[in-house]
């Protein structure tokens, strides 16, 4: 192992009963993420994140529950320990498997398909909801403006103005999300490419499970249907994929969406875009997601009927 943080080690032995020999793998964003091979032989991964009033706990028992059952997902091999804010746990390595990116009706479909088969499953988990939501889509927040208070980008939406027509985006698809009250379930609020993987067009494993949100199901799968074939560079799929999608959805879920439900779905399709077209603008990078939502909106909202 590297120079890598001096606790790891410390934790590693004190959870794990053995000390790392080695890094296999080591990102971070707004988490830390370090796979590890240890003097025992096993390969772990060790997350550690700032924690929301205990969002990890309730996500990391809903994994494991998931995993227990059978779903491709990593298992969890410790419980969430929090110090000052900072949560930590460890989990299986899971490497391998290949990235299903395409922007295509095949794609939406394995994509869709499988996210209906993980709301099947949670439907039977018991689990504490994971509150507050991830902030991509947190538009039920009470804050001033469009935006949730969140310190990542606070700071710099200060002095950084939006263009008016994107502010005016966000408040229409916001108010179109906040008028209308479904049940709510658990759900995966970041439903990309990037944190799939598949064996041919088998599942092999979904990733990031810090990202579970309290949402309706037409919202966790509006979202997904917008974002699924997201890589590194999040954007906006085509309207006719977002269509599959959520055709496919509900084709595999035996049921389909009322109209308010299927108002939601359009509305949470269009927000992460706009929440990623915020950062481009906040954090001066290429506008993907900005030409995406620029291009797209009007047809979104209009679904939505915002």
């Amino acid at each position: 192992m590297n120079a890598t943080q001096d606790w790891i080690a410390s934790w590693c032995l004190e959870h794990l009963r053995a000390v790392p020999v080695r890094e296999l793998l080591s990102t971070r964003t707004m988490s830390s993420v370090v796979a590890l091979e240890l003097a025992d032989g096993r390969s772990i991964v060790v997350k550690r994140r700032p924690d929301e009033e205990g969002r990890a706990t309730s996500c990391v028992a809903v994994q494991l529950q998931l995993a227990e059952r059978g779903f491709p997902c990593a298992r969890p091999i410790t419980r969430v320990t929090t110090v000052d804010g900072t949560a930590t746990h460890a989990e299986e390595w899971m490497p391998g498997g290949t990235l299903m990116d395409a922007d295509d009706q095949v794609a939406a479909r394995c994509s869709a398909t499988l996210l209906a088969d993980l709301t099947a499953r949670i439907e039977a988990i018991a689990a504490r909801p994971p509150v507050p939501n991830p902030e991509w889509v947190r538009w039920d927040h009470t804050d001033d403006g469009n935006w949730p208070a969140y310190a990542w980008h606070d700071a710099r939406a200060a002095r950084i103005p939006l263009p008016t027509w994107l502010e005016e985006l966000a408040r229409r698809t916001r108010a179109r999300l906040c008028s209308i009250e479904l049940p709510r379930i658990i759900g995966h609020a970041d439903w990309e490419a990037q944190n799939l993987r598949w064996i041919d067009r088998a599942p092999y494993v979904v990733h990031d499970w810090d990202s579970l949100a309290y949402l309706s199901e037409a919202a966790i799968a509006g979202a997904a249907s917008g974002a699924f074939a997201s890589g590194a560079t999040p954007s906006l799929v085509s309207l006719e994929s977002s269509k599959a999608f959520l055709d496919a959805y509900e084709t595999a879920r035996r049921r389909r969406f009322s109209p308010d439900e299927t108002s939601v779905a359009w509305a949470a399709s269009l927000w992460p875009a706009l929440h990623n077209a915020r950062g481009e603008v906040l954090y001066e990078q290429p506008r993907v997601a900005f030409a995406a939502v620029a291009s797209q909106a009007e047809d979104r909202l209009a679904l939505a009927r915002a």
